[in-house]
């Protein structure tokens, strides 16, 4: 069963009976995933550019889009036009693939994984970011063939109006949330 029959079968029906909604249309659904890379202090770094790009696609199944800088901003040395970070958006099958691979595979092989933090990712609005400090943690890149670790950032956006439904759904869909009563530190 692919990922997208588990939310129309399973996740809609729970998430109706929680919230009460009438309507299936009304249920919160996801409507896409976004992955960004931001480059940093190697960005004049044309094979830096080149590994992460090849990264990215290799995570995603899609070619990055370079995002460009829009002003000059001498203290970071940047000028507008320079390339300051790659992007993609995903949709549809390949978002449900992606969103599948990263709850199944990708967190339990995060070091030291003790949940996402829901108070932090989400931004009131129902979408949730999430970052991730080594990129090694994805199935398609091999550790022994890395040169350079970098971090990314997977944003997932909902047709959730609050930020309680939209964790209900990521938690339905399988988002290894954290227990609010267990996020003590010692």
């Amino acid at each position: 069963m692919s990922f997208k029959d588990v939310y129309t079968k399973e996740v809609v029906p729970k998430l109706q009976q929680e919230f009460a909604y009438d309507n299936v249309n009304a249920v919160p659904q996801l409507t896409k995933i976004t992955l960004n890379i931001g480059l940093g202090k190697v960005m004049g770094d044309a094979r830096y550019l080149e590994t992460a790009e090849q990264t990215v696609q290799r995570i995603t199944g899609q070619k990055p889009v370079r995002t460009l800088a829009r002003k000059s901003i001498a203290a970071f040395k940047v000028r507008e036009g320079n390339v300051v970070g790659l992007k993609v958006t995903l949709r549809g099958k390949r978002m449900w693939d992606f969103l599948e691979k990263l709850i199944k595979v990708t967190f339990p092989r995060i070091r030291d994984f003790r949940g996402l933090e829901a108070k932090k990712g989400f931004d009131g609005r129902g979408n949730y970011a999430l970052g991730f400090k080594e990129h090694i943690a994805f199935p398609e890149i091999r550790s022994d063939e890395i040169e350079v670790i970098h971090g990314l950032q997977v944003n997932a956006s909902t047709t959730a109006r609050t930020n309680k439904e939209a964790q209900a759904l990521l938690t339905h869909l399988g988002f290894p949330f954290q227990d609010d009563n267990k996020t003590s530190k010692s």
